[in-house]
């Protein structure tokens, strides 16, 4: 319990979606014109907080170790990359048709579907319900390049970022100078034609995936496979995700993919239940052996020994919206603070869309608008931080408090006098007085403190 009083997690995906909404995190797409389903656009704090996942990842795989390189390969590759993965012959789901609601069901999910006439029965269920045989449904996107549609290719839109990593492993191979163990981390946009998108930003038709390919002797594949299960878990847990809240689920034999000796998915106890919030798999020499094949060029690794071999991968792949989902859901918060409600977002602050509000105690108050003013163009040079004059000094704390604001430095009538200011901590609400030279300074250090969520377990 913390001095602003008991914590219950009481979210749910509704209350996600309207704050979302609400406090300009993430907007319907193409609204003016219906909508389009499944399709959303983030507005300024969701860019932020976005940016902030992707960031954090990216440090993670590069910046704090000097194995793994970037790489930002084409949305549209080659055509014969997708028939090399197995996309073109495999990636499709069994879909079934309703001739009497017209309603189209994934036919190895009904029990997860509602019925378009009858919601409270499955499809199949209902007294007039129709299906038809299942069929198989591609998931690709497809287009063409060339000024005439007719005459042009045909070509996809990439449904995973991988491909893209592993037709460039030999240019990493030759020009960054690495040797396995060796990783390349991209983060980019996919697209998949879902049938049964939802679930806000859980499952979209066009999305951002974090993935790394770690590319490792055949003989140490379990070893990195195990490790990376490891890595990935605890990067979770660093920013702040509560151990009630993720488990590590190991893929039983059935669901085993071909070419995959192992695989576990990273589950996060979302507001619909556990669902996979990231895979690790061990995926062999699968990937590049086809590409091999197809292509021509041999992808392997060639020591000055002489030594010889294709690397097995070891592949960990995570979504970026639905990180994003999993940290909202696990900051929500509402509690009772001096009789009134208040809704928060207790954010890890690197995460945190804005680190700090600077707000003048009354807005109208020339001077300490002045004063205000010059320390968030200060500060801003640094961080991202928020000025606000607007509105009573309450309401402007719970604007902050809902967008997830770690610190509000609050400029008064003794800043007037000494020179010092107010600094109110989200969580605790908690407030210390410090010199408006140090503030910067306490910002910094707050940033890279330690830092474990207040919520309840």
């Amino acid at each position: 319990m913390s001095e602003a009083g008991e914590m219950n997690d009481v979210v749910t995906m509704d209350k996600i979606v309207s704050l979302c909404r609400r406090r300009g995190f993430v907007f319907p797409s193409s609204e003016i014109y219906g909508g389009l389903g499944s399709s959303y656009d983030y507005g300024h704090y969701g860019v932020l907080a976005k940016n902030n996942v992707k960031a954090r990842w990216l440090e993670a795989m590069t910046q704090e170790r000097d194995d793994i390189v970037a790489l930002d390969s084409t949305i549209i590759l080659h055509p014969r990359v997708w028939e090399a993965s197995g996309h073109v012959q495999s990636f499709s789901d069994p879909l079934v048709d309703c001739r009497n609601c017209k309603k189209r069901f994934r036919a190895d999910d009904l029990e997860h579907c509602e019925c378009g006439k009858k919601p409270s029965k499955h499809p199949g269920e209902g007294p007039d319900c129709d299906l038809t045989e299942p069929r198989q449904f591609n998931l690709m996107f497809e287009t063409t390049i060339g000024p005439v549609q007719e005459s042009g290719s045909k070509v996809f839109l990439r449904p995973e970022t991988a491909q893209g990593i592993f037709i460039n492993f030999k240019n990493v191979l030759q020009i960054a100078r690495r040797k396995p163990p060796f990783g390349i981390a991209q983060i980019g946009k996919s697209f998949r034609n879902e049938i049964t998108p939802g679930n806000f930003l859980f499952r979209t038709r066009e999305f951002e995936q974090m993935e790394m390919e770690f590319f490792v002797p055949p003989d140490e594949s379990e070893q990195w496979y195990r490790y990376w299960l490891e890595q990935r878990m605890d990067w979770y847990h660093r920013y702040g995700l509560r151990d009630s809240h993720l488990r590590l689920r190991q893929h039983s034999e059935d669901e085993l993919s071909h070419y995959s000796s192992g695989t576990a998915d990273v589950e996060y106890l979302f507001p619909i239940g556990w669902s996979e919030l990231e895979g690790i798999a061990n995926r062999g020499d699968y990937d590049l052996s086809r590409h091999t094949e197809f292509s021509g060029t041999k992808l392997e690794y060639v020591g000055q020994d002489g030594e010889r071999y294709v690397p097995h991968v070891i592949e960990p792949s995570a979504g970026a919206d639905r990180s994003l989902l999993a940290f909202l859901a696990d900051a929500y918060d509402e509690e009772e603070v001096a009789g009134r409600e208040r809704t928060v977002l207790r954010f890890h602050p690197q995460i945190a869309p804005v680190k700090a509000a600077v707000l003048p105690l009354i807005g109208k108050n020339e001077d300490m608008v002045s004063k205000a003013r010059s320390l968030y163009e200060e500060l801003r040079r640094r961080f991202v931080v928020e000025f606000d004059d607007s509105g009573a000094i309450g309401r402007r704390y719970r604007r902050q408090d809902e967008i997830g604001t770690p610190w509000a430095a609050t400029i008064d009538d003794q800043t007037l006098e000494d020179d010092t200011v107010t600094i109110r901590d989200r969580d605790s609400l908690a407030q210390i007085r410090i010199d408006i030279s140090k503030v910067g300074t306490y910002i910094a250090e707050a940033l890279v403190a330690p830092w474990k969520t207040p919520k309840s377990e």
